[in-house]
């Protein structure tokens, strides 16, 4: 005689707490590419460490704070943003001590910040106008690493690469919200595309492989909301590593390095 044992329960996996952990997986890659691209063309140093650290801390400093004040600056949420806002000011300041000459960029970082945040505090962070400034805060990144650099790269060539990936991370904004949440309205569409066909244009004149990567990304503009329409967040995230790595790959490809 045999028996049959009950289903093991399913033990159901805590969450952290808000605050601790970004939600936005995308964000990632618009987060590492920029830094990592001016190292490689600036000539990587042990400083790049340092700033891509610093830099990753202080966006979860960042994201802890956006959530801080549209919860209402409620007492819960404040400990991500005492801890992570702590070690990024301690990194930053190692930073500096090490490359001082990085507080020129200080006038252009504190606009930004200071929008985004107030955009968050008036639960406007999922805006095109945050979008836009999150997306040039991190591109603009791609600059700040290539000084840090042991070599000494053309400025053309850094803001060559800085203007590539501006270009291709706020094409990801109206292209994302197309998909997800602004998909039943076709002026969204019909921008992203028109964005990337114009896009692909300019990389074509700058450069035939730019332009090739360019034309993909206006046919996945046209096409991906037309076929899958109601495809999931976790599928959309995926192409956006798969879109990433190839743009960073044809970027790296022509532009000259340290």
């Amino acid at each position: 005689m045999t028996t049959t044992s009950a289903p093991a329960p399913r033990v159901r996996r805590r969450r952290p707490p808000p605050g601790w952990v970004p939600r936005q997986h995308g964000a990632w890659a618009m987060l590492v590419v920029p830094p990592v691209v001016g190292g490689i063309v600036g000539g990587w140093s042990w400083r790049h460490v340092l700033l891509l650290v610093a830099w990753l801390v202080g966006y979860l400093a960042y994201h802890a704070a956006g959530l801080w004040l549209r919860s209402g600056r409620k007492p819960r949420y404040r400990r991500p943003v005492l801890v992570y806002g702590g070690v990024g000011l301690a990194l930053l300041a190692v930073l500096l001590v090490v490359a001082p000459r990085l507080l020129v960029w200080a006038p252009v970082f504190a606009p930004l910040l200071v929008a985004s945040l107030v955009a968050s505090l008036r639960r406007a962070d999922r805006s095109w106008f945050n979008d836009t400034v999150t997306v040039t805060a991190a591109a603009l990144l791609t600059p700040v690493a290539a000084v840090l650099g042991t070599g000494t790269p053309r400025a053309v060539d850094v803001w060559a690469a800085t203007g590539v990936l501006l270009a291709y991370f706020l094409g990801t904004v109206p292209y994302v919200k197309s998909l997800i949440r602004e998909r039943d309205d076709p002026r969204v569409r019909q921008v992203s595309v028109a964005y990337h066909v114009l896009v692909a244009a300019v990389l074509a004149a700058v450069h035939p492989v730019l332009g090739a990567v360019g034309v993909l990304l206006a046919v996945r503009a046209a096409v991906v909301p037309w076929r899958w329409p109601r495809a999931r967040p976790a599928v959309i995230g995926a192409g956006e590593v798969v879109a990433t790595v190839l743009v960073t790959a044809a970027l790296l490809a022509v532009v000259p390095l340290a």
